[in-house]
C-alpha cells in the first residue's frame, strides 16, 4: 500500500510541476474559484447539460465524482458510496428531507426517486462537512431539485425523448414551468423503460429489465417582499425491477414524498435568512421471486419505510463570521417480512419479520460557522449534536430477537456528537486546505435489528445486533488547488480512522435459515478500521475549442490484516472535449487497475483490470423563441467484456450501447 500511495503523490506532484508552467488563454469554461471546502455540482438550468449524455441516470451522474462510487446490482438503482463507505455511514437527502429505503438489500437507494431532468445540484460534502442533517461518517449527498423561482419569465417548457440500442430503453417526458413575480410552478414527467441488457460480446444479461415512472411538481407563492411558501411533491414508481446480482427481483418500488416550506429573508442585520420545512414520505418496495424459473422455495419480501419530519435553519453574518445554525427530527418506521411459501401442501408457509417494526426518533442540532480571517485565509468550524431513541414496535419482532439476546430491552436511545475544523489559504492561483473532525453515527435498522437477511455475495444469512456501540471516526483531509484561464488542477487526500467499525463476522455454532447459505454471520465492532482516499482531477484548455480533462482515483481500506469490502482500486479517466458554435463533442478513456485488494470474508475476488472508451456529439438548432437539441454517442465502442470492483457478484457491465437523445424546448 505505501508504494501505491507514494507513487500516486509523486504523480500528483509532477503533474502539478508541469501543467502549472503552461501560459494563461482564455479557456472555455473557466474556473476561477475551486473550492476545497465542500463539493458541489451545479448547474444554472439541468444538471443534464453538464453531461453529452444528457438523459442519462442520475447514478451515471453521480459517479462521475471522486468521491462517489455506485454499487451495481443490475441496470437500476445503483447504491452511492462515498469515499469507500456503504449508505450506513452517509446522509442522503433530497431538498433536505430525510428518506428510509424499505429494502432490506438496500434495493431502493434514495438516488433512484430523482430523475436527472428534474435535479438543480447535488452537494456533495466530504466527511463532518456533510453532516448538516444528521449524523455521518463519510459524508453527505443532498439532491436539490430545480425551482424556476420568481420572475417575468411565464411559461415555458421542454418535451424529450431518448433510445438506446443495447437494452432498447426508451426514454420519455416532458418539463413544464411558470414564472410570475409572486408565483411559480415546476411539473417534471419522466418514463423508462429497459429490456435485458448486453454485456460485452453479446451476452444477455437475464433480469435487467426495468420500467419507471416519475413525476415531480414543485410551486412557490410570494406571501410579500421577503417570504414565500414553497410546497412539493414527488410521486416515484418502478415495476417488474430486474437485478442479476440477485436472487429476487422487485415488483413494485414506490415512493410518494411531500413537503411544505417557509422562508423569510432580510429578517436583521446579523439574520438574512429563515427556512422551515414539514415533510412526509413513505416507500414500498416489495421483492419477489416469480419470475425466476428455477428457485428452491418461493418467496416474497415485502418492507414499508414511513418518514415524517422537520428542519429549520437561520443563516447570518456578524463582521467576519458567516454561521449556520439548523435544527432538525424526524420520526421513522420501518417494517419488512418475508415469507417462504411451501412446495409440499401439507406443509404450513413460513412466516417472519426481517425487520420488527422499528420506530426511530432522531433530533439533530448543527451550527456552522465560516470566519473570513482575511481575503486569503478562511476557516470552518461546526458542531453537531443528535439524540437517536430505536424501539421495536412489533411484539413477535421483538421476541424473535430475543432468542438471540434474551436480556434485549425494546428501545435504545443514543447521543450522537461531530466537530470539524478546516482552514484555507489562497495565493496567486493556488489554493489549500487542511482540515480535521470526529463524528459517530448509529447502526442503520438492518446492523442493530435485522433478522437472517441474506447477502447473495458471500452468502450468509446476517443477524443484528441491538447491543453495537456508535461508530466513531477520526478524520484527516487535504488538499490542494490551482486554477488559470487555461488550467485546473486540484488533489485532495482523506484520511479515516474508525473505532468500533461495525461489520458482519461469522458464526460458527448458529444454523442459517436460507437454503444454501454457507452460515450467519452477526454485525460485531472490530476496534479499528482505517480507509484511505485520494484523487487528482486537472483539467487543460489545448485552445479556444478544445478542452482535455483528466483524474485518477484511489482507495484504500483495512481493519488489522482484514481488507474492508467495495474499496475502490487505482481508476483513471480522460476526455477530450470539442466545442464551437452550436456543435459538441467529446471521446473518454476509463478503466482501471486490478482490484488485488479484496475482502475474501466478505465474498470478494480479483477483479481484473479493463479500459473502455466512448464517444459523443450534440448540435443544436434554433429558431426563434424554441430550441432543439440532439445527441448521439457510443459507450463502450470496442464491447468489451468486463466487470468492475462495484458489481454486485461479477454481473458484467453493459457492452456497446448507442444512444440518442432529442430535446426540444420552448
Amino acid at each position: 500500500m505505501l508504494r501505491k500511495i507514494i507513487y500516486f503523490i509523486g504523480f500528483c506532484f509532477l503533474s502539478f510541476k508541469l501543467m502549472a508552467q503552461t501560459p494563461n488563454i482564455e479557456k472555455i469554461d473557466s474556473v476561477k474559484n475551486i473550492d476545497l471546502e465542500n463539493v458541489v455540482v451545479v448547474s444554472q438550468q439541468h444538471v443534464a447539460n453538464k453531461k453529452t449524455k444528457i438523459l442519462s441516470s442520475l447514478d451515471s451522474y453521480l459517479e462521475s465524482h471522486p468521491s462517489v462510487n455506485m454499487i451495481k446490482r443490475g441496470a437500476y438503482a445503483w447504491e452511492p458510496s462515498i469515499n469507500g463507505m456503504s449508505t450506513e455511514r452517509s446522509i442522503i437527502t433530497i431538498d433536505g428531507m430525510r428518506i428510509y429505503g424499505a429494502c432490506t438489500d438496500k434495493m431502493d437507494p434514495i438516488t433512484s426517486y430523482v430523475e436527472i431532468t428534474n435535479l438543480s445540484k447535488a452537494n456533495i460534502q466530504n466527511g463532518q462537512s456533510g453532516s448538516a442533517h444528521g449524523a455521518t461518517i463519510a459524508g453527505g449527498i443532498d439532491l436539490v431539485r430545480r425551482k424556476s423561482g420568481f420572475n417575468h419569465t411565464g411559461f415555458k417548457g421542454s418535451l424529450f425523448s431518448g433510445i438506446e440500442s443495447n437494452n432498447f430503453q426508451k426514454i420519455l417526458g416532458t418539463t413544464l414551468q411558470y414564472s410570475a413575480p409572486t408565483f411559480f410552478s415546476d411539473i417534471d414527467f419522466t418514463y423508462r423503460d429497459a429490456n435485458n441488457y448486453k454485456a460485452g460480446g453479446g451476452e444477455t444479461i437475464d433480469y435487467s429489465q426495468f420500467t419507471k415512472y416519475n413525476l415531480s411538481a414543485i410551486s412557490g407563492f410570494k406571501l410579500n417582499h421577503h417570504s414565500q411558501i414553497t410546497a412539493s411533491l414527488i410521486y416515484d414508481k418502478a415495476v417488474d425491477i430486474g437485478y442479476p446480482a440477485l436472487p429476487m427481483d422487485v415488483a413494485l418500488a414506490e415512493a410518494i414524498i411531500g413537503s411544505l416550506q417557509f422562508e423569510k429573508h432580510h429578517i436583521a442585520d446579523f439574520l438574512h435568512h429563515w427556512e422551515t420545512k414539514l415533510y412526509y414520505n413513505q416507500v414500498t418496495h416489495v421483492m419477489d421471486d416469480s419470475k425466476r424459473p428455477f428457485v428452491p422455495i418461493r418467496m416474497d419480501m415485502p418492507g414499508w419505510s414511513k418518514t415524517g419530519g422537520y428542519y429549520s435553519k437561520v443563516l447570518g453574518k456578524y463582521t467576519k463570521h458567516n454561521w449556520m445554525a439548523q435544527l432538525s427530527g424526524h420520526y421513522n418506521y420501518s417494517l419488512a417480512e418475508m415469507t417462504m411459501f411451501s412446495n409440499k401442501p401439507d406443509e404450513k408457509d413460513m412466516f417472519m419479520l426481517t425487520w420488527p417494526g422499528v420506530a426511530t426518533i432522531n433530533n439533530h442540532l448543527f451550527i456552522e460557522d465560516k470566519i473570513n480571517h482575511s481575503k486569503q485565509l478562511n476557516a470552518t468550524l461546526n458542531f453537531g449534536i443528535g439524540n437517536h431513541y430505536n424501539q421495536i414496535k412489533d411484539q413477535t419482532g421483538f421476541e424473535s430477537l430475543q432468542i438471540f439476546y434474551p436480556h434485549l430491552k425494546p428501545s435504545k436511545n443514543r447521543w450522537l456528537k461531530s466537530l470539524a475544523y478546516k482552514i484555507q489559504y489562497q495565493n496567486k492561483g493556488f489554493e489549500y486546505s487542511l482540515g480535521t473532525a470526529y463524528g459517530e453515527r448509529a447502526p442503520s435498522v438492518s446492523e442493530a435489528y435485522g433478522y437472517y437477511l441474506f447477502n447473495s455475495a458471500d452468502k450468509y444469512d446476517y443477524l443484528g445486533n441491538p447491543h453495537l456501540k456508535n461508530e466513531k471516526s477520526i478524520e484527516l483531509n487535504a488538499g490542494v488547488a490551482y486554477s488559470n484561464s487555461k488550467l485546473s488542477l486540484k488533489w485532495q487526500m482523506a484520511y479515516f480512522n474508525i473505532h468500533d467499525y461495525i461489520i458482519g463476522m461469522p458464526q460458527k455454532k448458529l444454523i442459517p435459515m436460507t437454503i444454501g447459505a454457507k452460515g450467519i454471520k452477526i454485525y460485531e465492532s472490530l476496534n479499528q478500521a482505517q480507509i484511505f482516499n485520494t484523487s487528482m482531477t486537472a483539467s487543460y484548455q489545448l485552445n479556444k475549442n478544445w478542452q482535455l480533462t483528466s483524474n485518477i482515483i484511489y482507495r484504500r481500506g483495512f481493519s488489522d490484516t482484514l481488507n474492508l469490502p467495495q474499496i475502490q482500486p487505482l481508476t483513471y479517466q480522460s476526455k477530450i472535449q470539442f466545442q464551437k458554435s452550436r456543435i459538441q463533442a467529446e471521446a473518454t478513456m476509463q478503466g482501471a487497475l486490478a482490484q488485488k485488494e479484496f475482502s475474501s470474508l466478505l465474498g470478494e475476488s480479483n477483479t481484473a483490470p479493463y479500459s473502455i472508451f466512448n464517444m459523443a456529439a450534440s448540435y443544436w438548432f434554433k429558431f426563434n423563441r424554441q430550441k432543439i437539441q440532439t445527441k448521439l454517442g457510443i459507450e463502450n465502442i470496442f464491447d468489451q467484456h468486463y466487470t468492475t470492483f462495484a458489481n454486485w457478484n461479477k454481473v458484467p457491465q453493459m457492452g456497446r450501447n448507442v444512444f440518442v437523445n432529442l430535446i426540444y424546448s420552448f
